[in-house]
């Protein structure tokens, strides 16, 4: 059995082991603040995060807005995509009595983690990690040191706080088994302190942008979760179709019509086939209306508990003041337990 197929079934075992006890686990979950979060973080992450906590899994949410330094052109806004990405995130359900959502930056403890953690690792090792591949070659730039430590930074990201299960699709299990690499390396030079964190693989779709493409801040290809209706419908209107007036789902050979159908159907619950079947002849203008429709009314709600939320923006800097408070706890006593494994608490 291969290696990924090994995961899955331990994934299976996982997901019961979580129905039958909850408390046994705590999760590291989250993502970079490099604009508004849209649909493909509603249906990849969100959703996947509302399933845990309903179970009883306790999480920590992490808004790295450390790593968007890598991101040159998002760095000026993060501020406004901190506090977007709480808003979405109350307004989705989230509870942060059970969900302790911080950012990266403000747990000094959590970074120290990343020298000890980089010492462990090879250069061979870090430039073989898929991610730090793509972002090199999307960014067009040289690679910094901050990318190619990227993998580390997510160790310390999951270890600061002992998690023990990360939520993942297929393209981030490098990652996680890079966090078991450091956590088994860190346990067998100095002590056991750390967990090996097992990877619990989403069944969640990938949603694809507008262009057929991933959907992506920075394709330009997203629907916003925070956006007004009328803007999603200008968004899916200027989607570019082709000439063929009868819609069929085909995502190699119409990736316009194909992303709208899947776009329309992840809202729906229904399959692209056969809205597809029912659009028929009608054209890409029925199909853009219909599309708009169907996530106007599907994230009607999120948008009026946002709206609710964010004319009190006081409320989301004490949600993130009381994360941070718990995050620095957590990692404060993880880098006293480090430093007596490694003799340095002077």
């Amino acid at each position: 059995m291969n290696s990924f197929a090994t995961t899955q079934l331990r994934s299976t075992e996982l997901a019961q082991s979580i129905i039958d006890a909850p408390q046994n686990y705590r999760v590291l979950t989250g993502e970079r603040p490099t604009g508004p979060l849209h649909l493909g973080h509603y249906f990849g992450s969100i959703v996947e995060r509302l399933r845990l906590q309903r179970a009883g899994v306790e999480s920590f949410l992490i808004l790295a807005d450390y790593q968007v330094i890598t991101d040159r052109d998002s760095m000026p806004r993060v501020r406004e995509f901190v506090h977007g990405a709480v808003l979405d995130y109350l307004a989705a359900g989230m509870d942060p009595e059970q969900t302790t959502i911080f950012t990266h930056s403000s747990v000094p403890a959590l970074n120290q983690l990343i020298l000890p953690f980089l010492s462990l690792v090879t250069e061979a090792e870090l430039h073989r990690n898929p991610t730090v591949k793509a972002e090199l070659a999307a960014s067009g730039r040289a690679l910094s040191g901050l990318l190619l430590t990227y993998p580390v930074h997510q160790a310390a990201d999951i270890l600061f706080c002992k998690g023990n299960l990360v939520p993942v699709g297929k393209d981030n299990l490098p990652h996680i088994e890079m966090t078991r690499v450091i956590a088994r390396r860190f346990n067998e030079r100095y002590d056991k302190v750390f967990p090996e964190p097992e990877a619990l693989i989403t069944s969640t779709p990938e949603v694809p942008g507008l262009d057929g493409r991933k959907m992506s801040k920075s394709y330009g290809n997203a629907i916003a979760l925070g956006m007004s209706p009328d803007e999603t419908t200008q968004v899916i209107r200027r989607t570019t179709t082709d000439a063929e007036r009868r819609i069929t789902f085909d995502p190699q050979t119409r990736p316009g019509v194909s992303a709208l159908l899947s776009t329309a159907a992840l809202c729906l619950g229904e399959a692209p086939e056969a809205i597809a079947e029912r659009i028929g002849d009608s054209g890409s203008g029925a199909l853009k209306q219909l599309t708009a429709e169907a996530v106007n009314d599907f994230l009607a709600g999120h948008r009026e508990r946002r709206s609710e939320l964010a004319k009190d923006l006081g409320y989301v800097s004490e949600i993130l003041k009381r994360g941070n408070e718990r995050a620095n706890l957590e990692a404060n006593q993880t880098l006293a337990e480090v430093r007596t494994a490694m003799g340095t608490n002077y």
